[in-house]
């Protein structure tokens, strides 16, 4: 098993893509990149921690490449807004590869700059090596599963899901 984090605005978006793809053994919401231990949700919503709300996942390459995590990635939140998604904003949302070896870094930078290319505008996500990451507390694990009726859920995360799983259709688990 290897280990993936990335931060692309609100984890309770991020989490139920990356849980839907074949080869994902856990996605775990999470803090990194900041300069505070064992932050708090409210610590990083203040904005004065550095940390980005990310998701880790750990999959199994054999079943899934990296590079198609990163392609997920890329292609489900807008990599071109800095500190913004929507209408998520602040640095706690920043669009962040924490990688966790020179391969990731090598292969995060180059489906960046392909993204960059296909898309004709500056990509701001960035590429920084994986720091501590600190779980979220237990109520953002799988918030998205336990409430669908709630109202960012279904404004927000639900349209997302729904055209990520006929864009990446070939990638969902069975």
């Amino acid at each position: 098993m290897e280990t993936a984090i990335f931060g692309g605005g609100c984890f309770w978006c991020m989490e139920p893509v990356f849980q839907a793809l074949d080869g994902v053994d856990e996605v775990q919401p999470g803090y990194c990149g900041g300069h505070v231990e064992h932050p708090t949700y409210e610590q990083v919503c203040n904005q004065d921690t550095g940390h980005v709300e990310v998701v880790r996942v750990t999959f199994d390459p054999a079943r899934v490449r990296y590079r198609s995590l990163l392609e997920v990635f890329f292609g489900t939140h807008d990599p071109t807004t800095p500190d913004r998604q929507g209408g998520d904003v602040g640095p706690q949302y920043a669009s962040v590869v924490f990688f966790t070896g020179e391969a990731q870094r090598k292969e995060a930078q180059a489906v960046k700059d392909e993204v960059q290319q296909a898309l004709g505008v500056p990509v701001c996500t960035r590429i920084e090596p994986a720091g501590p990451f600190w779980p979220a507390e237990a109520l953002h694990k799988d918030y998205y599963r336990r409430n669908p009726q709630q109202g960012y859920c279904q404004v927000v995360i639900a349209p997302k899901l729904a055209k990520f799983r006929k864009r990446y259709a070939a990638l969902l688990r069975d």
